[in-house]
């Protein structure tokens, strides 16, 4: 729907493709007209907003990678990657390798979708199919990536799947991993990620949805705030709620809205160099 309209934020002309190739309900989802919504003006407001952040989300980390690269960072690394296109919609200098962390079903649909209709990397990309719950460390290592290189990290969309002691884990991970240099973006949400249940209940039933999404989170109020978390180990963060950056962006959410809609910290980090001794 972004990348359709009259001023859009990013451009992403892989998504509608990408969505609505996955099955019906999925397509009717991606549709513009929301027809799916029937007379729901609410619903349709409330979609709306959830497309602005959407599109607010994409732009902040597009950003993110932009400032990455130009800070002569050339080793991406997308975790739980799923349908992110940005290895194909990305003007990556040459010499960028980008590595999309992601099961081997997911990944296999992407490359499929997007090769039928012509897509070409614009990077070198290398798909590591391996769930984030086994040794993905290794998997990554032995599809060619450097320790001794800077990365640039991103976890968009992933932490409300993960309990709280596994992103910990996570984290630990990505920073053992991480070269002086490296730059680490994450999508943390501050709070019940669960949202209005009745309202999400009825849009399953409308799209006719044999998944629910909601039951595969994890709303644990004594987990680590990621930005406390970076920062206590070794990493320069600096962060923006998404209500922020929405209204930074012209996409504010309506003050009767703001009950309905979820809440998320946007964060970008580096990691700092530890002093040498002298």
């Amino acid at each position: 729907m972004e990348t359709a309209a009259t001023n859009p934020l990013i451009r992403d002309e892989f998504a509608k493709v990408l969505v609505s190739s996955a099955g019906t309900a999925w397509a009717r989802l991606a549709d513009a007209d929301l027809a799916w919504l029937d007379g729901d003006q609410l619903g349709r407001r409330v979609h709306r907003v959830a497309c602005d952040y959407q599109a607010v989300r994409t732009h902040f980390f597009d950003e993110y990678f932009g400032a990455a690269v130009d800070a002569g960072v050339r080793q991406v690394v997308i975790l739980a990657a799923g349908l992110d296109a940005r290895a194909y919609r990305l003007n990556w200098p040459a010499g960028t390798v980008v590595y999309e962390i992601d099961q081997p079903s997911v990944l296999e649909y992407k490359a499929g979708i997007l090769q039928s209709h012509g897509a070409v990397p614009t990077a070198r990309r290398h798909a590591v199919a391996v769930d984030l719950r086994d040794d993905w460390p290794a998997a990554l290592i032995a599809a060619g990536f450097d320790g001794t290189q800077p990365t640039a990290w991103l976890a968009e969309g992933l932490l409300p799947y993960l309990p709280g002691d596994a992103a910990d884990r996570l984290f630990d991970m990505v920073t053992a991993l991480s070269a002086p240099g490296s730059q680490v973006a994450v999508e943390a949400f501050t709070m019940n990620t669960k949202g209005n249940t009745q309202r999400w209940n009825r849009m399953r039933e409308r799209l006719g949805l044999d998944i629910d999404v909601q039951a595969l989170t994890y709303h644990e109020p004594d987990r680590s705030d990621a930005a406390q978390w970076l920062a206590t180990h070794g990493w320069q963060v600096h962060s923006v709620s998404n209500r922020e950056e929405m209204a930074r962006l012209g996409r504010a959410i309506p003050q009767d809205l703001v009950g309905e809609t979820v809440r998320t910290t946007l964060l970008r980090g580096r990691l700092v160099t530890p002093a040498q001794p002298a």
